[in-house]
């Protein structure tokens, strides 16, 4: 089976969760014999075709960016004609103009959507965005929630349930570099034995200034990476505050990541907002046995990070209770590495990237086979 994925960015020109996603989903199913190809938009110029872990990657230049969404005329066309060579299609939403795209392409092949996140700020243009939004969720033949938890939560999924199901994110392990002692002791002089990690795109809705204020009532150490619209916003934020004990990192290559994770002592992760549907950075604390602290948001997040068992969860926008959760894992070591290793186990048995491209064969071979 030949499945094309269309999204507005992916790798090299961007690192976020879905990107992350969407590279897990073509390396774990080519392993089960399905072929995989990405178009792509970007900004950055650079060669119309490349291969990335064994797949290629179509790339066109985004012509016009408004509030997010991306578009691109020469995609449309690009669409059309990739189409016609696969056996589905596999679209990433949120994304209007891929909606758009959609038809505008007239692609009449077999396809799925995953469903990374309602559209949580841009509640003007939701409104004229939701006729088309529908239309193409009903059109498409299969909708992928990334949790159970989302499915329950999002009125959006819920109006197309007979056609939704629920197929969580997962990581392989053996995709990560091995870091060497030379890096990880580069870090450990850097930064210490024991700080609290965060890694992702610095977003609104990411919490930062949460765990910043946090900050304000204690003094654990917190590593801070990721690059992002709100970086120099966060910056000055922690100045104000005058915490001495946060480092801002900026992005990071793999090899710095992963040393970064083997090292740190727990996961912060303040997120307060529905856009963050699952976490991808959260899982890979989990898979590297950190216990973790997170917000509830009715989202993936609280599928990854059990409360009390692999870790704490607060309520969302609580800097004291987010600073709380520091204190308890701070001071007692013996329960932080015990949810740790359960938050290991929990992802060996939800999470891996061998269960997820299982599910999404199956998928995409009932979706092929179910479709006229």
């Amino acid at each position: 089976m030949r499945v094309l994925h269309f999204y507005k960015t992916y790798y090299p020109d961007s690192w976020g969760g879905v990107e992350q996603a969407i590279r897990q989903i073509c390396v774990g199913t080519a392993r089960l014999g399905i072929t995989n190809e990405v178009l792509t938009l970007t900004r950055n110029g650079g060669p119309a075709r490349m291969e990335i872990d064994g797949h290629v990657v179509h790339r066109v230049p985004q012509d016009i960016e408004i509030a997010s969404n991306a578009m691109s005329f020469s995609a449309i066309r690009a669409l059309a004609r990739l189409a016609r060579s696969v056996d589905l299609v596999h679209y990433h939403f949120p994304w209007p103009f891929g909606d758009l795209a959609h038809f505008l392409a007239r692609v009449n092949k077999p396809s799925v959507v995953t469903y990374h996140s309602d559209i949580v700020r841009q509640k003007t243009l939701l409104k004229l965005y939701s006729p088309l939004m529908h239309r193409f969720l009903a059109d498409v033949d299969g909708i992928v929630a990334t949790s159970p938890n989302y499915f329950a939560s999002s009125d959006v999924l819920r109006r197309y349930g007979d056609k939704v199901r629920a197929i969580p994110f997962g990581l392989d392990r053996n995709t990560y570099p091995q870091p060497t002692p030379e890096r990880l002791a580069h870090w450990r002089a850097e930064v210490g034995e024991r700080f609290f990690l965060f890694v992702g795109v610095l977003r609104y809705y990411k919490g930062l200034h949460i765990l910043l204020d946090a900050l304000a009532r204690c003094e654990y150490p917190v590593v801070i990476v990721g690059a992002g619209p709100i970086e120099n916003e966060l910056k000055e934020h922690a100045r104000r505050l005058g915490l001495k004990q946060v480092r801002f990192l900026g992005a990071v290559d793999e090899h710095d990541k992963v040393a970064l994770l083997t090292l740190c002592y727990a996961m912060a992760f303040p997120s307060h907002l529905r856009s963050e549907a699952f976490g991808i950075s959260l899982l890979e604390g989990a898979m590297y046995g950190k216990p973790m602290i997170s917000s509830e948001i009715g989202t993936g997040t609280s599928y990854i990070n059990i409360d009390g068992e692999t870790g704490l969860v607060v309520p969302p926008s609580d800097p004291a209770a987010f600073g709380n959760a520091m204190r308890t894992l701070w001071e007692d070591p013996a329960l932080a590495q015990a949810m740790g290793q359960r938050a290991s186990a929990r992802y060996g048995e939800l999470f891996t990237s061998e269960k997820m491209a299982a599910d999404y064969a199956a998928l995409y071979s009932e979706v092929a086979k179910s479709s006229p």
